[in-house]
């Protein structure tokens, strides 16, 4: 079967491409298809998050593992589509290079029917200009959310009262 997605960049403007690409294929191919799709270079890393209908951002599938083997970590070159996106989970969020944070909202629109002699993944439709740098990005805490978090006696100013052990490392 044929994957068929929408791939949204997260800005005011309308800028998005059709992709359809074999449910079987990797994550690593798909992010492929989205760089070229959208004129990148390919040198800088990304992720895939799963994301549910509101646009949350969910588990993360990773280019490389920097985990430091402390957790294992889904890897794209080792997840297929079809492992991670279905008639019921048709979300994914793709964030391209870390610096500058291109983020991507991704929407399976049809799954079909693979076209004999067409080769995939497919570029189907493009739709505006991508901007010259990334849409800036408002990370914004949700009220008192890491205000449970904190000792109301710490004090950031006294730096006179914080412990100091000389053999930390």
């Amino acid at each position: 079967m044929i994957y068929r997605f929408r791939i949204i960049l997260d800005t005011h403007e309308d800028v998005f491409r059709d992709i359809e690409i074999e449910e079987e294929a990797t994550l690593e191919d798909f992010h492929n298809a989205i760089i070229n799709a959208f004129g990148f270079d390919g040198n800088e890393m990304a992720s895939f998050y799963l994301s549910d209908g509101d646009w949350n951002q969910g588990e993360e599938i990773s280019q490389f593992d920097l985990s430091e083997g402390a957790d294992s970590i889904r890897l794209m070159n080792e997840t297929s589509l079809d492992s991670v996106v279905s008639e019921s989970q048709t979300k994914l969020i793709y964030v391209y290079d870390f610096l500058s944070m291109w983020t991507f909202l991704i929407e399976l629109g049809e799954i079909a029917e693979p076209e004999p002699g067409r080769d995939y993944p497919n570029l189907m439709f493009v739709h505006g200009q991508i901007p010259l740098e990334a849409p800036d990005k408002e990370f914004i805490a949700e009220k008192d959310e890491f205000a449970e978090d904190m000792d109301s006696d710490f004090d950031l100013e006294d730096y006179d009262d914080l412990p100091f052990d000389e053999n930390w490392n």
